[in-house]
């Protein structure tokens, strides 16, 4: 459903943008050894590691695919990608590696951009092909990644659309025979309790995107009569990091087209949720090796989708609590 969702913004909403503890359950953040964090102040920029930083960057910017890829592979880098994303993986990893020589990381040291978990989210919704601005989407899929999926029976459009059906490959029977939305919520609340998320573990949710918690989630919420729940109030748009972090329009921020560019395919059922989701975090992954630090960039506050500063503290997602009812 990425591209559909995509179509659903386009057309305009109210929605305003203001300035695994066990298996492979969820994606785990901190992949190798945190990056140092060094102080911008200009004494220290002028240590001539920054100098061989520069002279480094100088010419991996010189060098064509072939030359990129064996030095990656001479690095024991990941190969694949286009051009620009091979440049930044190597890049960070020479810098990585100089910053590492200059100041040695000590325990309690700055590792807060890291979670320990990354719970990727990706609903499935009813829609129509003619994208109405008046027609209520309700999530009738409820994926985090491998371990947790539901379907969710609709309650205003009890009946499914061709056109959904067919997107989504969730038919008609399966989300008559589904639980509706307050209920799925309590055993997704039970399962991140029982993952200890928000109290031993320090953790995230992720989006491809702003519109699966600041419209679907909002929106289901309003219509099942439930108050936002806290864990999802903040979330990691992986849109907005990997535009920033590869230096690519928005239009080049498609789930298809990110894959593309770092060398990976889709794997699965394409706006399956879970699929999705799957696929999603492969690029998180993907994006935390190439030295991305992701950490929330997105919040809820009285109803309105806000950006969170990346001068804002590091923080987790709260232990995850089954929301109260609105009467």
């Amino acid at each position: 459903m990425e591209e559909y969702k995509e179509n659903i913004q386009d057309k305009g909403d109210n929605v305003k943008l203001s300035s695994k503890p066990e298996g492979d359950d969820m994606v785990r953040s901190n992949i190798g050894e945190p990056v140092p964090q060094v102080s911008s102040t200009r004494g220290e920029f002028s240590d001539p590691v920054y100098k061989e930083i520069a002279l480094a960057n100088g010419h991996i910017n010189r060098m064509n695919k072939d030359e990129l890829r064996s030095k990656l592979a001479e690095c024991k880098l990941d190969t694949r990608g286009v051009k620009d994303v091979m440049k930044k993986r190597l890049k960070n990893y020479y810098k990585k590696q100089k910053l590492s020589l200059m100041q040695s990381v000590t325990e309690g040291g700055p590792t807060d951009a890291y979670y320990d978990f990354i719970c990727v989210v990706d609903f499935e919704a009813t829609c129509e092909q003619d994208n109405p601005l008046d027609f209520t989407h309700e999530i009738i899929e409820f994926p985090m990644e491998d371990s947790f999926q539901e379907y969710v029976r609709p309650e205003v459009n009890t009946q499914l659309s061709e056109f959904c059906i067919k997107l989504t490959g969730i038919t008609q029977k399966m989300v008559d025979e589904a639980d509706t939305f307050p209920n799925v919520l309590k055993r997704v609340v039970l399962w991140l309790q029982e993952k200890e998320l928000g109290t031993k573990y320090k953790y995230a949710i992720l989006t491809d995107g702003s519109w699966d918690m600041s419209k679907f989630m909002n929106t289901q919420c309003r219509l099942s009569r439930l108050r936002y729940p806290q864990f999802a109030k903040k979330w990691i748009n992986i849109k907005k990091f990997y535009g920033n972090f590869y230096k690519v329009p928005r239009t080049q921020t498609k789930l298809s087209s990110m894959l593309e560019k770092l060398g990976l395919q889709y794997e699965g059922r394409p706006h399956s949720g879970l699929d999705d989701s799957r696929n999603i975090a492969r690029i998180a992954l993907r994006m935390l090796q190439d030295g991305c630090q992701l950490r929330i960039n997105e919040r809820m506050h009285e109803g309105q989708l806000r950006t969170v500063p990346s001068s804002a503290p590091v923080e987790g997602a709260p232990p995850p609590r089954t929301p109260c009812s609105r009467d």
